[in-house]
């Protein structure tokens, strides 16, 4: 079957996939001479349960993402563990976003170790086991890569020994920046549970790190620090206290539409207030959704892209120029 072939094939089934309600509106924002206050895109994790389960495919995201009225995506490398050097699987990845004209922003990296690794020749390993997808995000389009701020835990440990995992993983950061800066890439960190989700730790990460290639992705959402297993009892930081400390070095933000206060309490996300942070930092780049529910993720994400848009329409006012 020929490309073209293909690609209409795809067009032609993928609606029913991706849900025929939203693609039937999913008319893709058009975007002025003056510019949106911020624009949309969609994080690859969004449709994670349909692509493990193999109902949707990876190299079919552009193609769902344009007929659901999104236009730039943000890529998850668990999806393409073992393409990282394929240039043929790469090419067909950039040829598919070329051709429905979405944008690709970024690589979100996992399973790749820690980035603040005790050992050093594990840390080093982390940063060299990261090397490959600054490449691909190079010839992909992207901006930059996401890593995770992880020391001596992952995602769901218990937090590390505060100075001293921000010390290991500025440590990690900064060699891993000095790699991408060779291309022009930066490398963020998401506030992703343990030391990550205290944006006063990740904050001091950036510090120490001292490269203009590294960044931060705060995500609304992500600011559950840790939950203890054996109590239940939640700590968490305060989720637009965290996104007000992190905007000064965001490249990126991601959304869900829930925000932690400092208690282990979880609440909807209040869209204004936080966009509004988002903003006063002086952020005009992508919003990523970051957000799909069982058995109705293209709906879900859907109505989170809705009050966005919703939200960037009542703020507009406020913060034309």
């Amino acid at each position: 079957m020929s490309n073209l072939k293909r690609r209409d094939f795809i067009k032609n089934t993928a609606l029913t996939a991706a849900g025929l309600g939203l693609a039937l509106n999913s008319q893709a924002e058009t975007v002025t001479s003056a510019g949106p206050l911020f624009k949309i895109s969609l994080a690859e994790w969004s449709i994670n349960r349909s692509l493990f389960s193999g109902a949707m495919k990876h190299l079919d995201f552009p193609i769902l993402a344009r007929q659901n009225g999104i236009n730039a995506i943000e890529y998850v490398n668990q999806f393409f563990m073992d393409k990282a050097t394929d240039s043929a699987f790469l090419r067909e990845m950039k040829d598919r976003a070329d051709s429905e004209g979405v944008r690709s922003l970024l690589i979100m990296c996992d399973r790749e170790g820690a980035l603040g690794d005790p050992d050093t020749k594990k840390r080093l390993q982390t940063v060299e086991n990261h090397k490959k997808w600054v490449d691909a995000a190079k010839y992909l389009g992207c901006h930059s890569i996401r890593v995770n701020g992880f020391s001596g835990g992952s995602w769901g440990s218990p937090p590390d020994d505060f100075e001293e995992s921000q010390k290991l993983v500025a440590d990690g950061l900064q060699k891993l920046c000095e790699y991408a800066d060779q291309f022009d890439l930066n490398v963020l960190i998401e506030n992703h549970g343990g030391n990550s989700s205290n944006a006063q730790w990740l904050m001091g990460v950036m510090k120490l790190a001292n490269h203009e290639k590294a960044g931060t992705l705060p995500d609304f959402g992500n600011f559950r620090i840790y939950k203890d297993k054996a109590t239940g009892v939640i700590t968490s930081y305060d989720a637009y206290k965290g996104v007000a400390e992190l905007m000064p070095l965001a490249k990126s933000v991601s959304v869900k539409p829930i925000a932690w206060d400092d208690k282990g309490n979880e609440s909807p996300l209040d869209y204004d207030r936080m966009l509004s942070i988002v903003l006063d930092a002086g952020f005009r780049g992508y919003c990523g959704i970051e957000h799909g529910e069982k058995g109705r993720e293209w709906a879900a994400i859907g109505e989170v892209r809705r009050k966005l848009m919703e939200s960037r329409d009542r703020l507009r006012g406020k913060y034309s120029e």
